[in-house]
């Protein structure tokens, strides 16, 4: 069907919306849960609880989300993305106030039900309020200097009051990924390049400002043999297991580094080290393949969106996804030092795992309306 045989998205019934969804996308990330719900059950000495049974509800009632914004006009979303950044960051002040402590860092708001982290909905939130701004600008205005300090006070501020969490591994994942959105929108490279030699300049400084834990993170990557048994004891129990599982693993359930408990907090943040023991290298690829999978669907969607918004919302999402993935691989291998981010749809975590659902939403959103033309002012068109 062509693009002029398309129906206006206002005129579309919800049965006609839901079946233009995406559903080899869909099929790629329940494989991806059904693998996470599959480690933790072993995480759990083969139980579902105390994790698999609780991230199995949070994916359901997180897929029912996903298809809920999936099937929303994209108009909304670029009509409220301002709104949706403002509850964000008002969370994240509430959380220097009222926030709840865990692990050293105040990062959480205690609910009824769960534990929510505002820092998680601030990635979705920067990726909309991000391309709502760069939707409105022509190329000749994302030159202008001046048409860039209101996008840099909204990358500013959430990361600030992140850090002071602190929770630096976010923190990253927010400059990065609006980094990529700047650049997406037509941003001179030479503006990055100043910027970096900026920091690199400044590093000195940043280096005093850090909490004694993150310099020992930073000292621990650089020799984590310094203090096997203390600060260097998480990433060399994670590359002995990622080395312990060889070229096809140890099997379901017979990982004797997560079994033994000495891997730490294996539910979560090196939970691809639990995964890589139990089936090798070769699951190893297989998952990795999975997230590549996804990443290109991701970019091949932001590619067919005929809108400007459409593009930066899919490539911010599957920009923010790719650096979950990449970071916490890179972490649990020991090429970069730790940061605590999780692995998408696989580590257990409530908050994380509906704003990757949320982003998905958002990505097949677009996916759907790909053939709308969206002007700088919200209406649309067909072509």
């Amino acid at each position: 069907m062509s693009a002029r045989d398309l129906q206006n998205s206002n005129d579309m019934t919800l049965g006609q919306r839901f079946w233009q969804l995406n559903w080899i996308l869909i099929l790629l990330i329940c494989a991806l849960a059904s693998i996470g719900f599959a480690m933790l059950y072993s995480a759990g000495n083969g139980s579902y609880t105390p994790w698999a049974e609780r991230q199995m509800v949070r994916f359901a009632v997180g897929m029912s989300l996903m298809l809920a914004i999936a099937l929303t006009d994209i108009r909304v979303w670029l009509r409220y993305a301002y709104l949706f950044y403002a509850i964000s960051l008002i969370l994240l002040i509430a959380v220097e106030f009222a926030g709840t402590v865990g692990m050293g860092a105040q990062r959480w708001i205690g609910l009824k039900f769960f534990h929510l982290q505002p820092s998680e909905l601030m990635k979705i939130a920067l990726v909309l309020s991000l391309a709502r701004y760069f939707h409105r600008l022509s190329l000749e205005d994302v030159t202008r200097p001046t048409q860039l300090l209101f996008p840099i006070l909204l990358v500013a501020a959430p990361t600030a009051l992140v850090l002071r969490q602190p929770d630096l591994g976010t923190s990253l994942l927010l400059l990065i990924g609006s980094a990529a959105m700047f650049f997406l929108a037509g941003v001179r490279i030479w503006k990055f390049i100043l910027i970096g030699l900026i920091g690199l300049a400044s590093i000195p400084v940043g280096w005093s400002m850090l909490h004694n834990y993150q310099k020992n993170r930073i000292m621990t990557f650089l020799s984590p043999e310094s203090d096997p048994l203390g600060s260097g004891y998480h990433i060399l129990q994670s590359k002995i297991a990622l080395g312990s599982g060889g070229v096809f693993g140890n099997g379901f359930l017979q990982g004797t580094q997560s079994h033994l408990r000495f891997l730490p907090e294996m539910q979560t943040d090196v939970i691809f080290t639990m995964y890589a023991e139990e089936f090798g290298l070769v699951g190893g690829f297989f998952l990795i393949a999975l997230y590549a999978a996804i990443v290109i669907y991701g970019f091949a969607i932001a590619m067919r969106s005929r809108s400007h918004f459409g593009r930066l919302v899919a490539m911010g999402v599957i920009t923010t996804f790719f650096l979950y993935v990449f970071m916490n691989i890179a972490m649990v291998m020991g090429l970069i030092p730790v940061v605590g981010v999780p692995l998408p749809l696989i580590s257990y975590g409530g908050t994380a795992m509906m704003t990757v659902l949320i982003g998905f939403g958002l990505l097949m959103n677009v996916y759907i309306h790909r053939d709308m033309r969206i002007s700088r002012y919200g209406d649309d068109h067909r072509s």
